[in-house]
């Protein structure tokens, strides 16, 4: 869960497959991860192997503690899982939750000894044993904006914000588990068939089923997949057809091959815009504003638009982010 208290120095994070991949990398995992916009299987067959589904939901307090979508906790899941003990940490705690269970994951020397380090114990341990790696913390806080102001000691009313949270769907011994860090344990959706599409089948189901519970139209989740690079992959196969002299399938490699590149280049353009402190240039564009006699405009027109999203809000509108 994302929220305002009880951080202990954990900052929010977006749902955003640059930071995820670039979390990962940190991590000396070779995974990338991807939006899913849909979950027919012939989007989900381009991102093969996939080892895990990344699921973002709107948090509501005092929600049921029966497992969601028919599923069953299964408190001896032998993976493993760490209850989330602190906010704003969930984005890394499904990281790890899902990245803890992929068999023979490549992984750098901190994090194999964190995982090693936690081996047998508790889901409630492990999360504090996970939450206290200062580390861990610096590569998740390294791409959340830099908190330039604060607003403690002000004596401001205090703001209830709606809260999302991350949780993780991925195989494990031949089931379909969830593995969500508010809950008392693994939540067991049943078994899979290994032909076909595999897991992602009975994912498709789960996943349909727990989004089937929002109103129609709503747009307060959001889904990720972690996946092989497909950058190695692409450019051995590349190699391999021109060596041949297979230019017509060497070009459609290089068309791929190109868009990831593209890709990438843009996640780390904006991961390196969440990084960037603004302060020094919003002071400089309200200075210039108020030259140019356009501030007080400019504020009444911010504070008619504050109002109008408080007014849909209280009328049960979906209210996206507009700034």
């Amino acid at each position: 869960m994302s929220g305002d208290d009880d951080s202990s120095g954990w900052q929010l994070t977006e749902s955003d497959p640059g930071v995820f991949t670039q979390l990962l990398k940190t991590l000396g995992v070779p995974l990338v991860v991807d939006d899913l916009y849909s979950l027919d299987p012939e989007s989900l067959a381009e991102l093969q192997p996939l080892h895990a589904l990344i699921f973002l939901f709107k948090w509501v307090e005092n929600q049921s503690s029966v497992p969601s979508s028919g599923g069953q906790y299964d408190p001896e899941f032998p993976g493993f899982f760490a209850h989330q003990v602190v906010n704003n940490a969930c984005a890394t705690l499904a990281v790890m939750n899902a990245i803890g269970n992929i068999p023979g994951l490549q992984m750098g020397p901190q994090l194999a000894e964190l995982l090693s380090f936690t081996a047998g114990m508790d889901p409630q341990t492990s999360g504090m044993a996970i939450t206290s790696s200062d580390w861990l913390r610096e590569a998740h806080n390294a791409l959340s904006p830099p908190s330039a102001i604060s607003l403690e000691g002000l004596d401001l009313p205090k703001t209830s914000e709606d809260a999302y949270h991350f949780i993780v769907y991925l195989p494990y011994a031949g089931s379909v588990y969830e593995l969500d860090g508010l809950k008392q344990a693994p939540v067991n959706h049943g078994p899979y068939s290994e032909s076909g599409e595999g897991w992602l089948a009975k994912a498709r189901d789960v996943i349909q089923a727990r989004i089937g519970t929002y109103p129609a139209g709503a747009l307060e989740f959001s889904l990720l997949a972690v996946h092989d690079d497909p950058v190695p992959r692409l450019q051995e196969q590349l190699a391999q057809l021109q060596a041949v002299g297979q230019q017509a399938e060497a070009a459609e490699l290089v068309v791929k091959l190109a868009n990831e590149n593209s890709k990438r280049e843009r996640w780390a353009f904006e991961n390196s815009l969440r990084r960037h402190n603004y302060l020094g240039f919003i002071h400089a564009l309200l200075l210039n504003m108020a030259k140019a006699g356009k501030l007080e405009a400019a504020k009444e027109g911010a504070k008619k638009a504050l109002q109008e999203r408080i007014e849909r809000k209280k009328k049960g509108e979906a209210v996206m982010d507009e700034d």
